[in-house]
């Protein structure tokens, strides 16, 4: 074999090994950053709950705020450092593709082991709320092609008054309050400790994991859209799917669906509200064949549903994995 040829190859070898190397790198520093954002979110949960138990904050507050705005902990985090960052398509992309994968994919698999209930209020209002914020977004979003000031107080607003809806209905009792544990039982050093490493673990693994997903786009030529659709929703939302999954061994899932519609509510008012009031957010015309995804994927929900016992069931869940795999293979064309 010819000099050259031989020196060509061990240059191209060289450097496909570099460029694997590095695609391995960026997934741990991924995957180090999912851990720490899943972790500093349970820290800064049970810390800040116990605090506020400790001054003798109602539990029904707490459960409506600190315990709920922690569980979108992971999502608000990428998102904002997205935003900061000037990678607003991981930051629109991951809320999108969280609240795309958590009806598709997280109720999906969770039906499939045991049937999932619904509960009136879930049938009657949130899911028709959902359904009206979901168009609400690409509304917003399309007139100058980026979430600006006042997108983000019209999402503030609309967050609120849900707030007001929740608190309204845990009142009446018509939901279930959050059970906050036995972290009140803690020292009031440890729980303000346990609050200020979450927070900073939040962040710091927010920066991880899109510095990770980042690198990984570019590495491999793929989009920061499609990265943040798939790979950091996955990832920001493996605390919905870890507890749904659980719920549904244990038997006690029938909460599931009501948790993950609130959830995908939160994502867009909150992440999307909170993020639009700090900095702009490009929304791309892109992301509009997302958002009528993440529509039809709730519209999809709230027809199997229409049974007599109001129930998902195992072939909804089957019919509903079918369809994120075709959205899936759009994506990836």
């Amino acid at each position: 074999m010819p000099k050259g040829v031989l020196m060509s190859l061990r240059l191209i070898y060289s450097e496909r090994k570099s460029k694997y190397m590095e695609i391995i790198l960026n997934i741990g520093i991924l995957a180090i950053g999912f851990l720490m954002l899943i972790k500093g979110a349970d820290w800064l949960v049970s810390g800040a709950s116990g605090i506020a138990n400790k001054l003798g904050i109602p539990s029904l507050v707490i459960g409506l705020t600190i315990v709920a705005m922690g569980t979108s902990a992971p999502e608000a985090a990428v998102s904002i450092t997205s935003a900061f960052k000037h990678s607003a398509d991981i930051a629109i992309g991951n809320v999108l593709g969280s609240n795309i994968l958590n009806i598709l994919v997280i109720l999906g698999i969770t039906s499939i082991i045991t049937p999932l209930a619904l509960k009136k209020n879930t049938i009657n209002y949130e899911i028709p709320f959902l359904i009206a914020i979901s168009i609400i977004l690409p509304v917003l979003g399309l007139r100058k092609q980026k979430l600006v000031l006042t997108d983000g107080i019209i999402l503030t607003v609309l967050f609120i008054a849900y707030l007001n809806y929740l608190f309204f209905m845990t009142k009446n009792g018509l939901i279930e309050e959050e059970d906050e544990g036995p972290i009140q039982e803690r020292n009031i050093a440890v729980l303000l400790l346990m609050t200020v490493v979450g927070i900073a673990v939040v962040v710091i693994g927010s920066n991880f994991a899109v510095d990770g997903a980042s690198n990984i786009a570019r590495i491999l030529g793929v989009s920061e859209r499609v990265i943040g659709l798939t790979i950091v929703a996955l990832g920001t939302s493996l605390p919905e799917l870890v507890t749904s999954l659980t719920a549904a061994k244990k038997g006690s899932a029938d909460i599931a669906i009501g948790n993950i519609v609130g959830s995908n509510i939160f994502n867009i008012l909150f992440i999307l509200g909170l993020s639009s009031l700090i900095t702009p957010i490009a929304y791309q015309p892109q992301f509009f064949v997302d958002s009528i995804m993440a529509i039809a994927a709730t519209v999809i929900l709230a027809l199997l549903v229409l049974n007599k016992d109001h129930k998902l069931k195992r072939y909804g869940g089957i019919a509903m994995l079918v369809v994120y795999s075709i959205y899936l293979i759009y994506l990836l064309k």
